[in-house]
């Protein structure tokens, strides 16, 4: 086994700053960092309205910025020889391809409406960043480029970062993802990138829009979370997970439901289509075992933990065919 460095935030905050500094001739003015991903359980259930339960990874994505006075916009990333230079015009959607569109799509969204930050006024930028989160191990490493970069435009002109602010940047940086990047994700990511707290897991609750902070405490009980690359590289705008989220709002609408959180095993199970049946069975039961493991954390039985994770994994093989 080779373990994936994370580096640590002064090191990384060194490279970044050195990358920014050799490609554009001056020191950055911002840095800023998001983290990666991984969610504990509850796969597929934020853009049904359900529970999820992600934890933040040390690997993370890192940001450098600086402004312009010619209203110009470049960006550039250590991990990808390509450069994408612009103007203002050249940001929204249908514009830009590849990964530039995740920067792009979020200093757009940040001064769209309804995303919009208030008395944001955006110069032109320089941004570069660089990261330790694997691309396409879904790990989260658009959502880590995403938020690095929202997090480094607020702080660099100047605004907070209070939990209203955490909350628009959320929707901002889905709105980068859905509309410009063309990947449709339900939030998880992003929630947990932003508002993520050490040695804890983050309960999200898509329904209500609620969250709260779960510890777990491994360290307490002699464990360690062990993320594992099967080195199978995936895509979200690859065209499966936009046909599983069609087949969930299908299912949801025979059923009379304005989504499957509000569905029930009995009325799934009695859905005609085999294909839709199995989707729906799978969300309705891993929102349930979100819950189950929750409790379970809290109660420190990592037996049951492992039961629940278990009975997730063969779910979403079987019926959602991840």
């Amino acid at each position: 086994m080779q373990l994936l460095d994370a580096s640590t935030p002064a090191t990384m905050s060194d490279r970044v700053a050195a990358a920014f500094e050799a490609a554009l001739g001056r020191p950055p003015e911002q840095l800023a960092l998001a983290p990666g991903r991984v969610n504990l359980i509850g796969e597929h259930t934020d853009y049904n309205a359900g529970l999820c339960l992600p934890v933040a990874l040390p690997h993370a994505t890192y940001a450098a910025l600086g402004r312009r006075s010619d209203g110009r916009f470049t960006i550039r990333s250590a991990q990808a020889e390509q450069t994408w230079e612009g103007g203002v015009d050249d940001l929204g959607p249908g514009r830009v391809e590849g990964w530039p569109a995740y920067v792009a799509g979020v200093l757009w969204a940040l001064t769209t409406a309804p995303t919009a930050v208030p008395g944001l006024d955006l110069p032109g930028l320089d941004v570069v960043v660089d990261s330790t989160v694997p691309v396409g191990a879904g790990l989260s490493s658009s959502a880590a480029l995403e938020c690095s970069v929202a997090v480094g435009v607020l702080a660099l002109l100047g605004h907070g970062l209070d939990a209203a602010s955490r909350e628009l940047l959320v929707r901002g940086c889905m709105r980068a993802e859905t509309e410009v990047a063309g990947a449709p994700t339900g939030g998880l990511d992003q929630s947990i990138s932003l508002f993520a707290e050490s040695d804890a897991a983050l309960l999200l609750d898509f329904d209500d829009h609620s969250r709260r902070t779960v510890p777990l405490g491994l360290d307490a009980h002699g464990l360690t979370l062990l993320v594992v690359d099967t080195t199978v590289s995936h895509a979200l705008v690859d065209g499966g997970y936009a046909a599983r989220r069609a087949d969930c709002e299908r299912a949801a609408g025979i059923l009379g439901v304005p989504s499957l959180r509000h569905a029930t095993p009995e009325g799934v199970a009695g859905l005609a289509d085999d294909r839709l049946r199995r989707r729906a069975r799978h969300v309705v039961t891993e929102i349930a075992r979100v819950g189950e493991a929750v409790a379970a954390v809290e109660a420190h039985d990592w037996a049951e933990v492992g039961r629940l994770f278990a009975a997730s994994h063969a779910s979403l093989r079987d019926d959602y065919e991840v």
